[in-house]
This record gives structure tokens, sequence and C-alpha cells, in this order.
């Protein structure tokens, strides 16, 4: 296999998509075959849950979050039914479930760290204040309470209430946070995209597809953007994903599938890449 040479310090961002996170784990693998590793990492929503794993341990990293991921369920992750959401809702008025079980899965799997200070690698985790719209990139203090704020997706989970700010998923408008780890001195940069690369979901047929279609628009117009820019300057390797499955964001059964096309997919796209300087390789 030919060597990819990217300058360094190399940047890992990771971007959200709540279940379809899982693809972010074969393409690290992928990644970890061609020997492609992080100098900083920078996440966004489930984007920072998996890259907070990765700044902790990036040599057992694919390992772990492979475990992890085989564990993930829906009830885990958004506990209690219909009547716990309804009352939930009632109670708040602002979301549907509590931010609990991720909040659980944080302390048992971050094995006690929660401060950014004792990370192996540099991390940066993006929200977005919901009162001047902008995006807030965190890289020190408490961790869990900072990729809680990340992961906040509207509606879904309350908002976080944090160094003075109040913050939502940074999702909404950062999530595939180029910019942020640019910011942090990144001089190459490796995109993790979980939200189906290069291709949108299916022509909307029902409510929820056009919830997601939308949505996934949004996200990748802005990943579009920013990509673009910033290949004037750094070469971004913008790895492919998985390839579009039937599959939303709070659905947790395609775990394996999901990990397996990144892998395939991800470990194509590298075998053919030569790296000649700042430009965009791949697409988002």
């Amino acid at each position: 296999m030919h060597e990819i040479e990217l300058p360094g310090p190399v940047g890992f961002v990771l971007g959200g998509g709540g279940s379809l996170g899982a693809g972010q784990v074969g393409m690290l693998r992928a990644l970890r075959d061609r020997e492609i590793r992080p100098d900083l990492v920078v996440g966004t929503s489930v984007g920072s849950v998996n890259g907070a794993l990765l700044a902790l341990n990036p040599d057992e990293a694919t390992t772990r979050l492979e475990d992890i991921w085989h564990r993930m369920t829906r009830t885990r992750v958004f506990p209690g039914g219909p009547i716990a959401q309804l009352r939930t809702l009632r109670q708040h008025r602002n979301h549907l479930f509590p931010n609990t079980g991720l909040a659980e899965i944080l302390r048992t799997e971050l094995e006690g760290v929660d401060d950014f200070a004792n990370l192996r690698l540099p991390f940066g985790t993006v929200a977005v204040d919901a009162v001047t719209g902008e995006a807030v990139l965190m890289t020190s203090g408490p961790l869990t309470p900072a990729i809680l704020a990340s992961s906040a997706i509207p509606g879904i989970y309350p908002p976080v209430y944090h160094d003075g700010h109040v913050l939502y998923d940074g999702g909404v408008i950062a999530n595939v946070p180029i910019r942020q780890a640019l910011a942090l001195g990144a001089k190459s940069l490796v995109i993790l995209d979980c939200a189906f690369p290069g291709h949108l979901p299916r022509v909307p047929e029902t409510l929820a597809d056009a919830v997601l279609f939308w949505a996934t628009l949004g996200m990748r117009n802005q990943a579009v953007l920013e990509s673009e820019r910033a290949s004037a300057e750094v070469p971004i390797l913008y790895l492919p994903g998985a390839p579009v499955q039937a599959v939303t964001p709070l659905d947790f059964t395609h775990t394996d599938d999901l990990i397996a096309h990144a892998y395939t997919s991800s470990s194509e796209f590298l075998a053919g890449v030569t790296i000649n300087g700042p430009g965009l390789y791949g697409k988002p």
C-alpha cells in the first residue's frame, strides 16, 4: 500500500448523526490500517462522544468503540417509553428524553476521566449557543457537560447550562466542525462525516422522511461550503463512510452494517488517494 502523507498537526473531524455514528468506527478502522493517526480531535454531537473516546486512548479507541457501539440501544440512549416521553414533555415543555442515559454511558466508558486536561490528545467539542446562535468550541474544563451540550438534539434532549451559556447540539450549525479544527491548529483534516457523505437520503415520501431529508440537506450544505473554503489552504481527506441506507439517527439496530460498510468504502477510497498539497480529496 502506498503511504498517505498528511502535514501535521493532523485533525480528525467527527461529525454528528445519532446512531449513524457507528459508521465512524469503520472509518477509524480503515484509517488505522493505513496508519493515519490524529494529532488532535474535534467532534460534534455523536462525533463528540466518539471523539472523546478517541482522544482518551487513540491506540485502543477503534476496538473499544466497536465494543461500545455493539452495546448501544435506543432505550439506553433515549430512556423511557411513550408515556414517559409525554410526562417529560408536559413537565419541561422543550424535550422528550432526559440526557441521563447518555450521561451514564459517558461516566462508564470514559473510565472516570471527566476533564479535557486528562485526555491524551487535544480535543474540542462543538455546541450552539441558544442565545446568540453562534457555535461554541469547548476545549477545557469538565468533559461530560460539554459532550452533553454538543449532543443536546433540540426537542429530543434538554439544553445544557454550562459556563454561562444555554447550549444545544452543535449539529444545528456546525455538524462537521471543520472551522473549529483549523482554529485548534490543524494543518490537514480527516473528515469522518457519518451522515452519508456524497449522497442524500431518498426523496421524502413520509413526514419522517421529510424531516430527515431536509435536516441532512442543511447539514450537507454547511459541510460543502466549509470544506471547499478550507481546502484552499489545507488538504482535506473526506472519507465516504457507509452508503445510503434507510436508517434514522434514532435507530440503533444497524450498527454491524454501518461499521462494515463504512470500513469497506473508506478502505477502497484510501487505497486510491494520493495527497498533493491543499485540496479536497473526497466529497461531502
